[in-house]
């Protein structure tokens, strides 16, 4: 299941200014949403987070299962576009409430004023667990500590990647609402080589056909000091093609006017693999 994004090479979700009431504020919005969610009477069903998302849930593969997600990832920004590809994110099940996870990309960077630069992007493991789970009428609640950190190779030298190294600890929380599916994650950022940051993100989906299910993705992840965010907004589906492939989806754009070093568009189109295979129920 797909970390929420920290830094994504040469365009690690770039943000930009902004005052610190409006963190704050989208910040408590959607801490309020999830607290009345919480509380409401609604059946437990794991919510849409995870690829093609950067927004988490806590749902894990299941004990000895496997969930590898192949993506295609572009960020276009005014003055380049960055890449990945693809991007391979590896998720295996030890237990039924724990997740192990390796991602990483091949990075390509175009930019018009120089030469096309290809290498690996910073390495992503980490541990995700389901410490609450009151099943299919309660509220689940999971914590996914994660590591971003450059390999042994020349890949920030050239630009590829970023200097600063992460620990990400965020909390997820699921619950379905309805008809829709309510997914809520929020984190803080330890940052080497640069400053703490949070992140903070909502996933609402809906199960349109026992194939295909929508979603609406609000994500947001900024910096204290300096105080800067960038929110994006993103559409994005999932189609269960053929046991054990599940197509994936999502296109975004940013809230606010876009600065130079801020990407306008991010998107992901890709593959899911759930081994061993397992079946879906028929229509």
């Amino acid at each position: 299941m797909k970390t929420a994004k920290i830094h994504f090479g040469n365009e690690s979700r770039h943000i930009g200014n902004g005052g610190l009431d409006h963190v704050s504020s989208c910040l408590g919005k959607l801490r309020n949403l999830i607290l009345v969610l919480s509380f409401l009477g609604a059946p437990l069903a794991f919510a849409q987070g995870g690829p093609p998302y950067y927004t988490n849930d806590p749902g894990t593969p299941g004990h000895l299962n496997w969930e590898i997600n192949l993506g295609y990832m572009p960020f276009l920004y005014s003055d380049q576009s960055v890449s990945h590809t693809p991007d391979v994110d590896i998720n295996f099940g030890v237990g039924e409430r724990i997740q192990l996870t390796y991602e990483n990309a091949w990075l390509r960077v175009k930019n018009p004023t120089s030469r096309t630069e290809y290498g690996l992007g910073q390495s992503n493991p980490g541990v995700k667990w389901r410490f609450y789970d009151a099943g299919e009428s309660g509220l689940s609640i999971s914590v996914f500590p994660q590591l971003f950190l450059n390999n042994p190779n020349d890949a920030v030298r050239r630009g590829i990647t970023p200097a600063s190294e992460v620990i990400l600890l965020p909390m997820e929380f699921s619950r379905k609402f309805g008809p829709i599916d309510v997914d809520y994650e929020i984190g803080y950022q330890l940052v080497h080589k640069g400053p703490n940051g949070w992140l903070t993100g909502l996933v609402l989906g809906h199960d349109f056909t026992p194939k295909l299910e929508g979603d609406m993705e609000l994500y947001n992840q900024g910096a204290f000091h300096p105080s800067e965010n960038q929110p994006t907004l993103g559409f994005g589906a999932r189609y269960k093609i053929h046991r054990p492939a599940i197509l994936l989806f999502m296109a975004g754009r940013s809230l606010e006017p876009a600065r130079g070093n801020q990407s306008y568009f991010v998107g992901y189109f890709g593959l899911q693999l759930l081994l061993p295979p397992r079946s879906y129920k028929s229509e």
